[in-house]
């Protein structure tokens, strides 16, 4: 491939990271800083681009050259920061969240595709009691923040504001059209969480928890409400106006792991989690093609339980709400 054609490559592929109805071309001057005029001269091929402009380029647009040059290197190439515990502030990573959710957003078609291990945390957000506890659980047993290691946990110390990024995340995740593939595993991790704490003795009393409790069976009927209509809708509005439209599916053999595969206009993307709360993105087009291929594959071989088949769908729930009982039914109160 000569150099004409990596530049019209090059091009091509940063307008498929662009909403349609955004212009191209301002957009590259702005990540270049040269006027509409001399960007289109770039993507006609009339001007050259510099080696300054490319690694501009590639780096703000997250392109991998290898990809580009067809350079068969057997690798994959994400993107992605860590989060370091000394500097992290949580409203930070949701005020980010939204941010990402909003580009998302412009896009006409929007689909995601998630093989959940655990609750989305956009679920979370259904419920200030279960945004509270997770954010607990993060903050001291995943960051470590020196503020929480010998602090109980207490839903007046979860923030108004932060409650309130978090509700426009799950905002934004309501516009987009979803799939959750889900397994009898799904709740367990918050299961033990809320147990690990409870055994510690980090709740002031069993009503804590039995009200941590009380909120998730509250979330697992709400999806189970949307997967019945086969649509999210917020969970206080009495009308159930529909908001994007909400596949689910119930997989009984394969363990899930948290991966997101996100199509946009045509073009995919996959979100990888890891350690719990970081996450990396590519659009590397051999991985994420495999990754379709192995979501399809996963939704062919389970059982599709929102908008049809009531009886699993029932079945499926009915063992979820089991699974808190058990545990409340265990508690002082």
């Amino acid at each position: 491939m000569d150099a004409a054609a990596i530049q019209q490559e090059l091009f091509l592929t940063i307008k498929s990271h662009i909403p349609e109805h955004v212009s191209a071309a301002e957009e590259i001057a702005g990540v270049l800083q040269v006027s509409v005029d001399s960007v289109y001269r770039r993507m006609r091929g009339e001007k050259t681009i510099s080696l300054e402009e490319l690694h501009a380029l590639c780096s703000h647009y997250k392109i991998s050259l290898d990809r580009m040059m067809n350079i068969q290197t057997g690798s994959f190439v994400f993107s992605g920061n860590i989060i370091n515990s000394n500097s992290f502030r949580f409203d930070e990573y949701l005020t980010n969240t939204i941010r990402d959710m909003t580009y998302v957003n412009n896009f006409k078609q929007k689909e995601f595709y998630t093989v959940s291990k655990d609750i989305h945390i956009f679920h979370h957000y259904h419920f200030r009691e279960i945004a509270a506890f997770k954010y607990y659980f993060w903050m001291k047993t995943l960051l470590h923040f020196p503020d929480f290691k010998s602090k109980k946990f207490s839903f007046k110390e979860y923030s108004d504001n932060l409650f309130q990024l978090g509700k426009k995340t799950l905002d934004l995740y309501n516009q987009t059209d979803s799939v959750e593939i889900w397994n009898l595993e799904t709740i367990n991790s918050t299961i033990r969480q809320i147990e690990f704490y409870h055994e510690g003795q980090m709740f002031n009393s069993d009503k804590d928890v039995l009200i941590i409790y009380e909120a998730l069976d509250k979330l697992i009927s709400h999806l189970e409400a949307q997967a019945a209509l086969g649509y999210k809708f917020n969970y206080d509005d009495p009308e159930k106006k529909p908001k994007g439209p909400f596949q689910m599916y119930f997989n009984e053999v394969i363990l899930a792991d948290n991966t997101t595969l996100a199509i946009l206009d045509g073009v995919k993307m996959a979100y990888v989690v890891h350690t719990v709360i970081n996450y990396m993105i590519t659009r590397d087009m051999r991985y994420c093609e495999n990754l379709h291929e192995h979501v399809q594959n996963l939704m062919r071989r389970s059982t599709r339980i929102s908008s049809v088949g009531e009886k699993e769908r029932g079945r499926f729930f009915k063992i979820l709400h089991d699974k808190i009982d058990r545990r409340k039914s265990n508690l002082h109160i």
